[in-house]
């Protein structure tokens, strides 16, 4: 049984907004310990007690995932900071550093004098649909 300290293996489907965002389909199951903080912490409630075979759906919001939006993760900047801003998209993950801290952000739009980036994780905000098979149990 899935317990803290157990070394646990899983095959895996995440679907968001009725897409499919990640699958370990056709890949080793995802291993993790439970307890450490290595997956988002609803999915690691819904499968505490769960053993090999064990298959869950698991609904997880925002707020036992990536958390919610974060307003101030939401910054607006001038264009000549980009070193071509012409071929950046809404969509496009970009990296850069400010106060010697590095970063990656995805361009969330594109106006005549700035670019606003959000800093936000991509799944923030969102609800979580696990489809969860447990492979292994140890511990």
């Amino acid at each position: 049984m899935i317990k803290s300290g157990s070394k646990v293996t899983l095959h895996y489907k995440l679907t968001v907004d009725e897409q499919v965002v990640d699958s370990s389909a056709g890949r080793d199951p995802l291993s993790y310990v439970h307890g450490e903080n290595q997956i988002v912490p609803g999915l690691e409630e819904a499968l505490e007690g769960l053993g090999a075979g064990d298959k869950k759906t698991a609904v997880i919001p925002p707020e036992k995932a990536y958390g919610p939006v974060n307003e101030e993760a939401i910054h607006k900047v001038p264009r000549e900071a980009f070193k071509d801003a012409a071929a950046v998209n809404v969509g496009d993950v970009v990296t850069g550093s400010a106060a010697g801290q590095q970063f990656e952000a995805r361009v969330a739009e594109i106006g005549a004098g700035e670019i606003t980036i959000d800093l936000n994780h991509p799944l923030a905000g969102k609800t979580l649909h696990f489809e969860v098979e447990v492979v292994g149990v140890e511990g």
